[in-house]
């Protein structure tokens, strides 16, 4: 989390007083605009009766069937709802803060003021917060207490602080992500249109609560409440990086240009950026490898990854142990019995492993694009987390764990592991780039000169290895094992 906010700047007294004083302008503006402030305080007043009327008829409804618990476990999702329905306000005029003051011709004199970027960026964020989360406050206070009065239900103090932390963070979240929209359009039409990406991952992260909620799940709730405010950090971070007044007020029109993408992408791809012209292949290769020289954090972040699920496998296979029949079947025999069923294959093998790392590591990529790379990252750990949880459950099982790995993972390992946390931190970089692009460099060309160094790193180092190591895995790795245990 330092990590995620160490770019955030400091803010010294002066710098808060400036953003409250954005703040107070932004508010008292929202609050004498009528389209605002009439559906805010239906959504505080009208929208919490009617889920109290809903609840009241659904324990009547549950109680003729014998299903009070249903019930009972129903009526937080409803709470939640009361406090998802206000902050998705927030969602409108975040989307406001920048590109709609453009359009009015009312940002000129307040880009004229002598505040920093910095500081203007979060006043509009704290006024675009502020009175939608209020109103979501507001209103689950009149839900739960018409709720008590109605039928005699209260939360548990557990409950009430989750949701309230819930509400706070998924506004915190939607600010965020639509005041970053609204810097980079430069149309109101063009925000709308974008927020059905925040808008639409907001709400099926509702059903999600609503289900840990109904199987009582809390402890899951609270991570899910951490993992949602350090995204909330990233989008903080991303938003305060990538926000330019001048680039604000020179941007006329969003245009697709996908022949300047393509030269973008080609020109770093090629290495012809580097010096003005194309480099020899050696000379390519090289550009490589001062390319990982720069994926230095990334690779530190993999190999964390990988520790991780090396004891989460560990952890998993303490807490799920095989049974007594299963850990029979854990033995040297079995593995080289499996293993000469499968001589037919063995010749398809190789390819067969090659494409399947292919397949896994683009669509790690692809994944790690949408997630700021946590995907991407999820993915990369699954396998060696199922190694480590297997090798557990033989040493449970009475074995040496240890020869295991080395008869069916090490000899192949040796090359497919680096070649797999190049990869995954090439994947990274790219992903998590545009959270804080280089200096002096837009978004657009920071993520395409990404691109370009993954597609390098993968075309250029990862795929030779994986075939190596592939052709190593079917061919070398069988009969390892087979001098291993014998057979």
């Amino acid at each position: 989390m330092a990590v995620l906010s160490k770019n955030i700047p400091r803010f010294s007294r002066n710098d808060w007083r400036m953003v409250l004083v954005v703040t107070r302008r932004e508010v008292r503006d929202s609050f004498r605009d009528w389209r605002i402030v009439i559906p805010i305080f239906l959504l505080t007043v009208a929208f919490p009766g009617l889920m109290n009327f809903t609840a009241a008829r659904l324990l009547g409804f549950v109680q003729n069937y014998g299903a009070e618990l249903v019930g009972n476990q129903l009526i937080p999702f409803l709470l939640l709802v009361v406090g998802f329905f206000p902050m998705s306000f927030s969602l409108i005029i975040a989307l406001e803060t920048f590109v709609g003051e453009k359009e009015r011709r009312s940002l000129e004199p307040l880009l004229g003021t002598p505040l920093t970027n910095t500081q203007l960026y979060f006043g509009k964020m704290l006024a675009a917060l502020v009175p939608p989360l209020l109103a979501s406050y507001l209103g689950m206070a009149v839900y739960l207490v018409s709720l008590y009065f109605n039928v005699g239900w209260k939360p548990e103090p557990q409950l009430l602080a989750q949701t309230i932390v819930l509400t706070t963070v998924q506004g915190l979240i939607m600010v965020a992500g639509a005041v970053v929209v609204s810097t980079q359009v430069t149309s109101v039409r063009a925000a709308n249109l974008l927020a059905s990406f925040i808008i639409v991952p907001m709400a099926l992260l509702i059903q999600g609560e609503a289900a840990a909620l109904f199987w009582g799940n809390h402890v899951g709730l609270w991570w899910l409440a951490l993992a949602l405010f350090i995204t909330a950090l990233m989008l903080m971070r991303m938003g305060v990086r990538i926000f330019n007044r001048e680039e604000l007020m020179g941007r006329e029109i969003d245009q697709l240009r996908i022949g300047w993408m393509w030269q973008q992408f080609w020109g770093h791809f090629s290495g012809r950026f580097t010096h003005n012209r194309y480099p020899n292949p050696l000379e390519w290769y090289r550009q490589n490898l001062r390319i990982i020289g720069r994926l230095k954090t990334a690779v530190f972040a993999q190999i964390v990854a990988l520790v991780g699920a090396i004891l989460l496998g560990m952890l998993l296979a303490n807490k799920y142990e095989f049974t007594d029949s299963l850990k029979s079947e854990l033995t040297g025999a079995n593995m080289t019995s499996n293993l000469r069923m499968l001589q037919v294959y063995l010749a398809a093998l190789p390819l067969l492993i090659f494409f399947q790392n292919m397949r896994v590591l683009l669509l790690q990529a692809l994944l790690g694009v949408f997630t700021f790379g946590v995907l991407g990252i999820l993915v990369f750990m699954l396998p060696w987390g199922l190694i480590s949880f297997v090798a557990t459950q033989f040493y449970l099982a009475g074995q040496n764990p240890f020869l295991f790995l080395l008869a069916t993972v090490a000899p192949h390992a040796v090359i497919e592991l680096p070649a797999l946390l190049l990869a995954s931190a090439a994947g990274l970089r790219w992903n998590a780039v545009v959270i804080a692009p280089p200096p002096r460099q837009t978004l657009g060309e920071a993520f395409l000169q990404a691109a370009a160094e993954f597609a390098r790193i993968f075309l250029g180092i990862v795929i030779p290895l994986l075939l190596v190591a592939a052709f190593i895995e079917g061919y070398v790795t069988p009969r390892v094992l087979v001098a291993v245990y014998g057979g």
